[in-house]
């Protein structure tokens, strides 16, 4: 199944990432990257790092959308770092901008980039998050689950 074309959003914790949830990442960064998917993060460490490490291992293309405006302040493993100047506005940006969501852990920046996706109706997948309401959307255990829940959305 390919992703070719699709931009799809890794979001999660910066501090505070469990160690499942950086595996999860990274795991989803390489498949994402394996099946054409260009991926977008908020930029920094934690969960975004560890997407995008996963993404550069597997030859692909991860663009930090950073809060600041500062590049210097987003991690090297990303493609490319685009300083926004919008601080926490930016998780709207990076959601609007996806083609889909996927949410690996929880915090409450992440709660926010849940609650803007179902809000928009940008297609959301959720990796270990923490307990919401059932109609969230999509919950599966791990990268592999996420990247085929991805590959049975409509073309955008």
């Amino acid at each position: 199944m390919q992703l070719t074309g699709r931009y799809v959003a890794v979001v999660g914790p910066a501090d505070g990432a469990r160690p499942s949830d950086l595996a999860a990442a990274e795991r989803l960064g390489r498949l994402l990257a394996g099946r054409g998917a260009v991926l977008l993060t908020g930029g920094h460490h934690g969960v975004m790092q560890a997407a995008a490490h996963g993404c550069a291992a597997a030859g692909g293309t991860s663009i930090g959308l950073m809060p600041g405006l500062d590049r210097s302040q987003g991690t090297p493993e990303h493609t490319f770092l685009l300083p926004t100047g919008l601080g926490e506005l930016r998780n709207g940006l990076l959601v609007r901008a996806a083609d889909a969501v996927v949410a690996v852990g929880c915090s409450w920046g992440t709660l926010s980039e849940i609650a803007l996706a179902r809000r928009t109706g940008v297609p959301l997948v959720l990796i270990d998050p923490w307990d919401l309401p059932e109609d969230v959307g999509v919950v599966v255990a791990d990268a592999d689950a996420a990247v085929a829940a991805l590959g049975r959305l409509p073309a955008p």
